[in-house]
Order: structure tokens, then sequence, then C-alpha cells
């Protein structure tokens, strides 16, 4: 919530978009998708929103209805059967598609500009390909110009590889969390510390 949620809503809050396109990379147990339509519903957001997500662990997907979540989402038991069973979910004012697929070859797929980017893949240790400038590249491509990237890292590798791509980043401290990057295709205002 504090290091993807709340910047990129507070972000997406000021563009004043009804529709918010989000590129969740890798859905793993869904938290970051989850908490979007948590936090929409929670503030009275007049948003819809469309998420699509890579993963390559389908047997994950398949196992989220047997997870035991936290009780903030409980009334989203429907959406969570719903993906785990069809991989899919679709109501008036959200849809989400979960792809069962490598993250590097996601981009090619997606036939919308996308707002949102959660960029939360496992480390660069255990998944160097989705950190790399080539990576980046197929992000911005499919990117708004008012696109907003979020990430937990802040190693210089990946710094690098999201500025040789032209994203613009800002050190980004949520409550009770380690410092993080916000990442923007131009300069960000109302963020103090650029890296």
């Amino acid at each position: 919530m504090e290091k993807h949620i709340k910047p990129a809503f507070n972000h997406i809050q000021k563009q004043n978009l009804k529709t918010v396109n989000i590129l969740d990379i890798c859905f793993g147990l869904g938290y970051n998708t989850l908490s979007s339509i948590y936090y929409i519903q929670k503030e009275k957001l007049d948003i819809d929103l469309n998420i699509y997500s890579p993963e390559l662990d389908m047997s994950l997907v398949s196992s989220l209805k047997n997870y035991n979540y936290p009780k903030e989402f409980d009334n989203l038991k429907k959406i969570i059967i719903s993906l785990s069973d069809s991989h899919h979910y679709k109501d008036k004012n959200i849809e989400i598609n979960i792809d069962i697929i490598d993250a590097c070859k996601c981009a090619k797929k997606i036939d919308r500009t996308i707002d949102i980017i959660y960029q939360d893949a496992f480390s660069l240790t255990k998944n160097p390909s989705l950190w790399t400038t080539e990576f980046f590249s197929s992000l911005k491509k499919i990117s708004s110009k008012d696109v907003i990237l979020t990430t937990y890292t802040k190693t210089p590798l990946v710094r690098e590889a999201l500025n040789s791509n032209g994203f613009f980043l800002y050190e980004y401290k949520g409550k009770n969390v380690r410092k993080s990057i916000l990442g923007f295709l131009k300069e960000a205002e109302g963020i103090s510390k650029s890296l």
C-alpha cells in the first residue's frame, strides 16, 4: 500500500483520469492488484480499473482462492475466486487479466497505454531479465506520457536502466517502509528529491 498504491493513485488523481490502465509486473499473490481495488473503494474514487498482469506460475494463480488474505480483502473474495479459476475478472468498473506468460514478452500483448506500472518483480539477483534496459524500454513504449512506475529497489543498475530510458527518478518514503523509487517520463511536480 505504502510503496506502490498510495503514490500511484496520488499521482493519478492529479491527472483526473476516469479510467486507469495498470500493469502489475508479476501477479504473485495479487497484493498490488487487490490493494488497488481496496484503495479506490475505501477512498470512494470514481475510477474504472483495467489491470493486466503477467505471471509465470499458473499453479500459484490457481491456488489464490485457498490463500488466507488479510481481512481488508474480505469483500474482494468474488474477485479472488474468479482470478483463481479463470485468470480473469470483469464487472462494471474493473477488469483484470492475468496472463500466464514471461513478463519480458507482456508488453507486446498490451493494446492500450499504461498509466501505472507496479514494478514488483523478484529481485535483480533472482529475476535479472525484468530489470534490464531492454525490459524498461519495452515498458516505456506502452506507457502514457503521465505514467508512474513504482518499485521497491534503489540499486544503481536499476536506476541506470530506467534513466537510460528517459525515466525521471524520485526517492519516495512511505509510512513505516524503506525508501523506494518512483519513475516518470517527465519531471514530477510536488515530489522533492530527484535521484
